[in-house]
């Protein structure tokens, strides 16, 4: 029961109590009242009757005798007047019925009122001449304690009703802050920060509300401190003090996590020699401000032309990640880097040729990170020595199908549902249970099993993602095997489908049709919320109304703040391969100590905001080990392999 409806019912009682104890009093002392007003008046009537028949039964007239008793007895107050003639025995009664009105009869039948009666002899002298007995008629103390009660009983019903609802407005007043602390109080333990409650007048009250008010805010500031934290810890570790970009630990974990996943881009290396000419000339002071100046003009350049990562790896080398880009936007973006650097040396009043060079080498199939690094390295290294002001590092690899084959290709096999599918659990580090299973998919196309590292660049180049989502997902919710298992179930879902509202629409009508709507689990890249954050707000919300779950996947990949995860409010995330601290890959102990520290940070903030967390990339025992002092909640990697659905 609520403390309202506890505080109501007590006060309600009381009051019923305080009526109950009026209506009681006040109908013993009405009844008590009108046994004395009865009795009074019977005496005082026999009294008078006496004496007015007396004259008459001196002189024997009957007639008249009997006309002063009817006088008194048509009034109806005496239910019975009996005159006994003493001379000759004579006996004469008039009778009256008990008939109170307006006065229910079961209320007559309970027999409040005693019966009253007198006797009195008449007397002439030392003669006695009759007796006279009267029986007081108890209706008149029926109807007059009926007429008190019923009156009374109205009057405190209509106080009673009144004084409920005033009582309820009341208390509804009084109590409105202690509601709003409940919220307050449901919205903090979400994670969600509200600005202060309103400090009501109730002492008791007053100090409810500044307790959670404060307990608000510290909470508020302790997430945010994470935060702060975390982004302090990037800064520190992961930038360049000069230009304020990535550097070489950040760059080769965002490579190697890149090359893990199905993508498609370049690397661009650029080394620019005048650089050192300024310094020699001009001193670091000038190289530094023009290095500022050139990375503030890559940054609010490049990345509209194609996603990137933009890094500084020594004092005159920058890399370019371009993670989303065909051979023709790589030119693109190739032409705007050489035109932001040519800009940079006319502001710096340097004109001399020949003082800078860029390598650039495309991701192509099977490639592993040092690879794609070492071609661009390469392809630098030729442009250098035949002074030219790029170079393309030529893989020898020719295209089996044309992109437009490609789209008549995918097409096709979406439509016809030609999928293959793996599932890859995510085990919990408390039991081992299976959290849950990331769903892989491979295609057939024309006898051949196309994995998603080869096909998913082209989906994304073709913007083919809603399509291929949709026509996923009704294969999973149709699947024996899944159906069977009822286990939660995990969809990287593509940013066609984040952007498309059309999509939307399907997926909340999608979700609506599934049994298990929960098992759901639908992940989004963590590059995908910064870049469109109202979308996929709105893509979470409608997850969340129908009752699946959100995750985020490279959780920790971006180099800023994951102040995001208090808006979107993720069920869970999965750290990013980069900060995984894969011992594979013979990083040197304080390399491993920062990551770890860093990897800390992050899963603190989504754990201090209620958020599950899975890391990834986790290839042995002997890494599990290490990452269990990091108190996620799971883990997913090739210690447990994806197998196939049959």
């Amino acid at each position: 029961m609520t403390l309202f409806n506890q505080i109501n019912s007590l006060l309600v009682g009381l009051f019923l109590l305080v009526v109950t104890s009026l209506m009681y009093f006040q109908f013993t002392e009405t009844k008590t009242f009108m046994d004395s007003q009865i009795s009074s008046d019977l005496n005082n009537t026999t009294n008078a009757l006496t004496l007015m028949l007396k004259p008459h039964l001196e002189t024997g007239d009957i007639a008249s005798a009997e006309t002063v008793i009817n006088v008194i007895f048509e009034g109806g107050f005496y239910k019975k007047v009996s005159l006994t003639w003493l001379e000759n025995g004579k006996n004469q009664v008039w009778e009256n019925p008990v008939q109170a009105d307006s006065v229910p009869e079961w209320f007559t039948n309970l027999n409040l009122f005693d019966v009253q009666s007198t006797e009195s002899t008449i007397n002439n002298g030392w003669i006695q001449l009759a007796t006279l007995k009267l029986e007081a008629n108890p209706a008149i103390g029926y109807s007059q304690l009926w007429k008190v009660m019923t009156d009374t009983l109205i009057t405190l019903g209509v106080l009673f009703i009144l004084s409920v609802i005033l009582l309820r407005l009341r208390l509804t007043r009084i109590l409105a802050p202690l509601h709003r602390v409940a919220d307050q109080a449901k919205l903090i333990a979400k994670r969600e920060f509200q600005p202060d409650l309103a400090i009501p007048e109730t002492i008791e009250l007053k100090e409810v509300v500044l307790a959670i008010n404060s307990m608000s805010r510290q909470l508020q500031t302790v997430f945010s401190q994470l935060d702060k934290e975390v982004v302090s810890l990037k800064n520190e570790k992961l930038t360049d003090k000069v230009s304020q970009l990535p550097n070489r630990l950040y760059l080769n974990g965002q490579l190697g996590s890149w090359m893990k996943d199905p993508g498609y881009g370049g690397v661009l290396i650029a080394r620019l020699d005048w650089l050192q000419e300024i310094d020699d000339q001009f001193g670091y002071q000038v190289r530094d401000s023009t290095i500022q100046i050139l990375a503030k003009e890559m940054q609010a350049s490049l990345p509209s032309i194609a996603p990137c990562v933009i890094a500084r790896i020594s004092s005159r080398e920058f890399v370019f990640l371009v993670t989303k880009a065909s051979p023709e936007q790589l030119k693109v973006y190739l032409q705007n880097v050489i035109r932001i650097i040519n800009q940079a040396m006319v502001s710096a009043n340097y004109n001399e040729e020949d003082q800078f060079a860029i390598g650039v080498a495309v991701r192509a199939q099977g490639m592993t990170a040092s690879q794609l690094l070492g071609n661009a390295d390469n392809a630098l290294q030729s442009a250098l020595a035949e002074k030219e002001v790029c170079q393309w590092f030529d893989n020898n690899e020719q295209q089996d199908t044309q992109i437009e084959q490609w789209r008549e290709l995918l097409q096709e096999a979406i439509v016809k549902r030609n999928f293959l599918l793996q599932w890859h659990p995510a085990l919990s580090f408390a039991d081992g249970t299976v959290m849950q299973r990331e769903i892989y998919s491979g295609l057939q196309i024309e006898e051949n099993v196309v994995r998603a590292a080869q096909f998913m660049p082209y989906i994304e180049q073709l913007e083919l993602g809603s399509e291929f989502d949709q026509s996923l997902l009704k294969v999973i919710a149709e699947h024996s095997t899944i159906l069977s298992k009822q286990e939660n179930v995990a969809i990287n879902i593509t940013q066609d489908s984040i952007l498309d509202l059309h999509f939307h629409d399907w997926l909340g009508l999608f979700m609506s049709r599934q049994k298990n709507p929960q098992r759901y689990h639908f992940e989004i890249q963590e590059s995908t919320v910064l870049t469109y954050p109202k979308q996929s707000q709105k893509f979470t919300n409608i997850v969340k109304q129908q009752g699946g779950k959100v995750g985020i996947d490279h959780y920790g990949r971006e180099i800023g703040s994951v102040a995001y995860l208090q808006t979107i409010k993720p069920n869970y995330v999965k750290l990013d391969q980069s900060l995984s601290c894969n011992l594979k890959n013979e990083m040197e102990v304080d390399e491993l100590t920062e990551r770890l520290a860093l990897s800390r940070a992050v899963i603190n903030t989504a754990r201090g905001l209620d958020i599950e967390v899975i890391i990834t990339a986790v290839e042995d025992q002997e890494q599990l080990d290490m990452l269990k002092s990091l108190h996620a909640n799971g883990y997913q990697g090739f210690i447990t392999p994806p197998t196939y659905i049959s």
